[in-house]
């Protein structure tokens, strides 16, 4: 291989590296509705869905109320107390539903802001002051519920839970976390 034909290579490789450091992996960004949040993300706030916001509750022992519903009939819930989850996770739904809603509209604005841009650093501040308000009222809407429900159920009930859910497999049972007697 001649010299220049090395160096050719060479430079056609540096090239290639530095174009490819240069692209944002936010390139595919630029086309969505609210260039901060995914369809999926959309489509979870406005559905009141969990979106992970109760992964603390939920892996650390404290079932939440769609899956204890899920798993009512392995659990033996009672009708009593499958109601009560029932009207625990409908309230907790409806609460997630507005507040997401919410969430959407506002990163919409804030989003619309910055394509304006009209945006000041006062205006800034007040809006991410209530986005991250609303996402800490979303978080403790689902935490909460998890603690409503896992008030609700045995000591066994909440074992056999992380077992069906897979988190107990080969681990010593889960106890009742600290505050929560039934």
């Amino acid at each position: 291989m001649s010299r220049c034909v090395l160096a050719a290579v060479v430079t056609l490789l540096v090239c290639n590296v530095v174009a490819q450091a240069q692209e944002s992996p936010y390139v595919t960004h630029e086309a969505r509705s609210i260039k901060a949040l995914s369809e999926e993300e959309i489509r979870g706030y406005l559905a009141g869905e969990g979106m992970g916001f109760a992964l603390a509750a939920e892996l650390n022992g404290y079932p939440g109320p769609r899956h204890v519903l899920d798993l009512a009939d392995s659990l033996n819930l009672d009708s009593v107390r499958r109601d009560t989850v029932v009207e625990i996770f409908e309230r907790m739904h409806d609460q997630a539903t507005r507040l997401g809603e919410e969430i959407v509209s506002l990163e919409a604005r804030l989003d619309s802001a910055f394509a304006s841009h009209k945006i000041t650093s006062s205006e800034l501040d007040t809006r991410l002051t209530r986005l991250g308000a609303l996402r800490g009222e979303l978080r403790y809407v689902h935490l909460g519920a998890h603690l409503e429900v896992t008030a609700l159920l045995s000591d066994h009930e909440i074992h056999e839970y992380q077992r069906l859910r897979g988190y107990a497999e080969g681990h010593e049972a889960m106890h009742r976390p600290q505050g929560l007697h039934k």
